[in-house]
């Protein structure tokens, strides 16, 4: 078994476009039915406002697969700690055995996400946009915007934040990375008007996204709503567009936002919903004009952590890095 920790894995996987092509596959096998990939388990912490997944996939034809766990703790901001943690395992696909366990807290799950956010930009928004908009300023705020320049140009950021110290503190420090004029703005709907392209990265229990601010071209990526009680957009919102897309329809009909808008009855089991790995694989295509309003639902899917997992793994081996233990499975092949 090897072990890598985050510090190795920061040094040596980030936000690229390799990394976003090893998501993408993983989106394509999945739409391709080439991946088993279970529900989410999720153990909800409501006193400390936190929450832990366990995720997972195996896709036909690779060696291993990964079990991740991963934790978002909302609170934890007010003493300095980041929100979201945990690890990934990678299994063999062939034995069962563990092979390896990627000490990342949370980093894998960062990137893989924000390459999710990415490619639904890809696919969906226009090619030529000018605003960025935020919603949510902590570390997947920051992970989503720098993925999105892998794919597009933009020359202007808008960032709210429920902590208007911390939105600043954002928009100075991704200012001076992104090389580009970055606000923040006093509301959400400020940020909706006046953007092309709007990311939101909250835990909001409550709509942060009303539909009569929407506006024709606009493309929403929503990645905060994982789970029933969470919602970052309004209902109307889905039932407005003219693209909706999800990363997986069943899992964003028990835990996204589209299993609000089937409550409400604003939308029905047989109107047309797109999946991100029917884009990916062109199966179908995403945006089909300029004006129309376009809506990526996320709700995070276990082939994308067995696919950045992977792809770490063959990263840190090819540098020699990591920590090996032998195994039992080991000795008996000596």
């Amino acid at each position: 078994m090897y072990i890598f920790t985050e510090q190795e894995l920061k040094q040596h996987i980030s936000l690229n476009p390799e990394a976003l092509s090893v998501v993408e596959e993983g989106f394509s096998y999945l739409a391709e039915d080439k991946v088993t990939m279970p529900p989410i388990m999720r153990v909800d912490v409501h006193d400390q406002n936190g929450e832990v997944d366990v995720k997972t996939a195996y896709v036909q034809g690779k060696d291993m697969f990964a079990i991740k766990v991963s934790s978002g703790f909302f609170n934890n901001y007010q003493i300095g700690l980041p929100s979201g943690s945990g690890l990934m395992m990678l299994i063999s696909a062939k034995t069962g055995v563990p092979k390896a366990i990627l000490l990342d807290n949370g980093y894998l799950t960062d990137i893989r996400t924000a390459a999710a956010g990415a490619i639904a930009a890809k696919y969906l928004s226009r090619e030529k946009i000018q605003t960025v908009g935020v919603i949510g300023s902590g570390s997947q705020a920051r992970y989503q915007v720098k993925a999105l320049r892998l794919v597009r140009d933009f020359q202007e950021v808008l960032v709210y934040g429920r902590s208007v110290e911390r939105a600043k503190a954002y928009a100075e420090e991704m200012s001076a990375e992104l090389g580009i004029e970055v606000k923040a703005v006093e509301s959400a709907e400020a940020v909706v008007r006046n953007s092309d392209l709007v990311i939101t990265t909250t835990p909001a229990k409550e709509p942060v996204i009303k539909a009569e601010w929407l506006h024709p071209g606009i493309h929403i990526t929503a990645m905060g709503s994982d789970a029933e009680h969470k919602q970052e957009l309004e209902a109307e919102v889905l039932a407005q567009a003219g693209r909706l897309v999800c990363d997986t329809i069943a899992q964003c009909e028990r835990l996204g936002e589209l299993h609000h808008a089937y409550d409400r009855g604003l939308l029905s089991r047989e109107q047309p919903i797109v999946e991100l790995g029917e884009l990916t694989s062109q199966k179908t295509v995403g945006r089909q004009d300029e004006e129309q309003i376009t809506v990526c639902d996320l709700t995070g899917t276990g082939v994308q952590d067995t696919a950045i997992a992977l792809f770490a793994f063959q990263e840190m081996l090819k540098r020699g890095l990591g920590l090996k233990i032998e195994n039992k499975e080991a000795a008996l092949k000596n």
